[in-house]
């Protein structure tokens, strides 16, 4: 006697039977969170946008990008990308360089002259925004979307916040910080700049303002009592970047010594050596395992003749002399001092260690609540203090720019449902795709595309941008890389493998649907479908 599975095999094909009652399992389209999405501070829809850009379709797949981030030339700069670290295919072969065609949609737009979306209707509500970083930026831009009259505040000369007085030009040039910030206001913003608020509640006030955002930053160079007998040698790594930013470099001498072990270490060692020091010594109490700055821009510093002093620690500042002392790490991984100490040559001294947020603005808002020099937020971004919301570096949360990006949009939301009574929540979030769930035998090995480089011997001699972008060929080659993690990209291998002919295809875009009369369970699809985007669930019965 033949089985029920036998019998479907010989005539299922030909769909003369129905086999649904046999199942105890039935398939089931999924939709899951990839990695990259999920990783992003700034809540971008990678793997959406990635999609669009697989089919060349650049303009669409930038305007998918931009609902969520206005700056994508920008971030496809400066960005740490920690989607590139959550990436499925970096445990298949390399992660995709999403920070590269990102970068390179941003750059085709400011060619292309693309346009943000327009501003909404109007809804009559004013919003005070006090800081023109990327925090700051970003809610303007979202508040703009939802209709919002914004003024943008600012107490620099020029909108940019740390981007432009942080951030050195050879990371991020001017001109492409310039076009996507003008877009920006292109979109009818008020802008007030050289403007430092005093008072937070009383500009509020008497602007008439519905609801503030702060951004403000974290400005002021964080700084220890180190003995020194000329303290003019010794200066803050923000105030130095700023003075650079701002034409008008101190003079260091030659040999420069920045005590710290973050980017904005890296950045002030790499900027004294274009400004002609020919010795930059970085000093770090610990060593390079327990190092905060990112991995790769320690290798871009020590490749421009930025050398390092592990395990050390600035005891003083002696005439032309650097007196250190040799730390060791204990169990925890803690320095601890050794009583040894050696001296090193320094015309200037350069503290990178750590920055501070002047809440000054908040003395007379007495909702706010500061802890440990931040301020204490909802999930909304909203203070303590009716209607005043914060985000950026004003806040507790990693103090990059992407971060500040997702906080502007998110305080957006925020202040749009305070000012329109409405409620302010985020959607739901799907299952994570994991690589477990992948299916890489179809996927072959394709190696990552490396971004060109300014040759090594130029670089400490000028400002110009080191990291290059892809050209359209290998942004389209890298686009294609994306594995498509826990979605559907009608690659209709489902369609093809069914013995039933069970699976439906419902036309371009559509994707497909089970026609469950005719699937028996057998699980066929699950088991070859790439992207993870079909799961067996128990029949109900």
């Amino acid at each position: 006697m033949e089985t029920p599975f036998a019998i479907t095999l010989d005539v299922g094909s030909s769909r003369a039977n129905h086999t649904g009652s046999w199942r105890v399992e039935r398939p089931v389209y999924v939709d899951r969170l990839p990695p990259c999405n999920n990783a992003c501070p700034a809540g971008e829809n990678i793997q959406g946008w990635l999609y669009e850009a697989e089919t060349g379709d650049y303009e669409s797949a930038w305007r998918n990008l931009v609902e969520d981030n206005p700056f994508p030339a920008v971030m496809g700069r400066i960005c740490f990308h920690p989607c590139e670290t959550a990436c499925n295919r970096g445990q298949l072969d390399e992660a995709v360089g999403i920070n590269a065609v990102e970068r390179f949609m941003g750059d085709l737009a400011i060619e292309r002259g693309w346009s943000l979306p327009a501003a909404g209707p109007d809804t009559g509500k004013r919003i005070l925004v006090v800081g023109a970083g990327p925090a700051g930026l970003s809610a303007t831009y979202h508040l703009r979307r939802l209709g919002h009259q914004v003024r943008l505040v600012d107490s620099a000369k020029r909108l940019g916040g740390m981007m432009r007085y942080g951030i050195p030009a050879y990371r991020l040039p001017r001109d492409v910080l310039d076009a996507e910030i003008a877009r920006i206001v292109d979109m009818g913003v008020e802008v007030e700049l050289d403007h430092n608020v005093q008072d937070i509640e009383l500009e509020r006030r008497e602007g008439g303002f519905d609801a503030v955002f702060l951004a403000v930053g974290a400005q002021l160079g964080r700084r220890v009592n180190i003995p020194a007998g000329d303290s003019s040698r010794v200066i803050d790594a923000v105030s130095f970047l700023n003075r650079v930013a701002s034409d008008d470099p101190p003079m260091l001498g030659r040999r420069v010594v920045v005590y710290g072990g973050g980017d904005t270490a890296l950045d002030a060692a790499r900027t004294a050596r274009r400004l002609g020091a020919t010795d930059a010594v970085i000093v770090y109490r610990r060593n390079r395992e327990h190092m905060p700055a990112h991995g790769e821009e320690l290798e871009q510093a020590l490749g421009e003749g930025v050398t390092m002093r592990w395990l050390s620690t600035v005891d003083r500042l002696d005439g032309d002399k650097l007196v250190l002392e040799t730390m060791r790490l204990n169990e925890s991984g803690f320095p601890e001092p050794t009583g040894e100490f050696e001296e090193l040559g320094a015309d200037s001294l350069v503290l990178a260690l750590g920055q501070d947020t002047d809440l000054s603005l908040l003395s007379q808002a007495s909702g706010v609540v500061v802890d440990d020099g931040v301020v204490e937020v909802l999930p909304t971004m909203m203070t303590g203090e009716s209607g005043v919301f914060a985000g950026g570096d004003a806040v507790p949360a990693d103090r990059t720019a992407t971060v500040a990006i997702g906080h502007g949009k998110r305080a957006a939301r925020g202040i749009n449902a305070y000012v329109l009574g409405g409620a302010s929540a985020d959607g739901e979030r799907n299952e994570l795709a994991t690589f477990d769930r992948l299916n890489t035998w179809y996927y072959s090995d394709a190696p990552r595309t490396r971004r060109p480089e300014l040759e090594r011997a130029r670089r400490i001699s000028t400002f110009d941008e080191v990291v290059g972008g892809l050209n359209e060929e290998n942004a389209l080659f890298e686009a294609r890389r994306c594995l498509s993690c826990g979605n559907c990209f009608e690659c209709d291998n489902c369609f093809g493998v069914c013995p039933d002919n069970a699976v439906i295809k419902l036309g371009p875009s559509m994707r497909y649907e089970f026609d469950y009369d005719f699937c028996k369970g057998c699980g066929i699809c699950v088991k070859e479908c790439p992207c993870g985007a079909i799961e067996m669930v128990p029949e109900i019965i």
